[in-house]
């Protein structure tokens, strides 16, 4: 059981870091544009990569060592009873509250940063700043929403959710933003899009 809920968890918080290097990013472009080449190099790219994939795999597995220690496992995951979702997370939730809640902080930072920019450019820049990182908001906010479902279901018993809420909002966050992101961003290619937009214009019947 903490096999799977480690492997969740990590996934979960690689999503959000990963989710935060694209902010810097888009910071970086729209707020610094000039000194974007020289900061964001191969080598500065590769390292965040490293960095979004090596921190969470760690700081879970330091919660998951620390929940070990404190047989919170074996407490909560006795009977299907205890369970507030489809695994025993909710002790893992409550450690690692705060890894969850520093990534949100910073991209919201980013993203004022970027705002108080806009205000003072033309409606030009602000357009060209809305099409970079309106990919990244939506995928930002269904992410944040999901997981905040997911966190939700700590504040209940298990015998408070109707079971089928339960499993709706346990694995929000592991379906919707896998199967969303593909659309946000491969939307923003002009070769998918324009078959896209032809397929719309002949309709169903014209292409076969």
């Amino acid at each position: 059981m903490l096999y799977s809920v480690y492997v969740i968890y990590t996934y979960a918080s690689c999503e959000l870091t990963i989710l935060t290097i694209m902010a810097y990013d888009r910071f970086i472009a729209i707020c610094q544009p000039l000194h974007y080449h020289s900061k964001m190099t191969f080598q500065k790219v590769q390292f965040l990569v490293l960095v979004a994939v090596f921190y969470p795999v760690c700081i879970v597995g330091f919660y998951s060592v620390l929940l070990l220690n404190y047989r919170c496992v074996e407490i909560n995951c006795t009977g299907f009873s205890a369970l507030t979702g489809l695994w025993c997370s909710s002790p893992l939730v409550s450690l690692s509250g705060d890894h969850h809640l520093h990534p949100l902080f910073f991209v919201l930072y980013t993203y004022l940063r970027i705002l108080l920019v806009c205000r003072r450019r033309s409606s030009e820049f602000r357009g060209k700043a809305l099409q970079t990182c309106l990919p990244h908001i939506i995928s930002f906010m269904t992410y944040s929403i999901s997981l905040f479902c997911e966190l939700s279901l700590t504040r209940f018993e298990a015998d408070q959710l109707n079971p089928s809420i339960t499993v709706i909002l346990s694995l929000a966050y592991l379906i919707i933003p896998p199967l969303n992101n593909p659309i946000v961003y491969g939307l923003g290619l002009p070769q998918i899009k324009g078959v896209i937009l032809r397929f719309l214009k002949k309709g169903p019947a014209a292409e076969i």
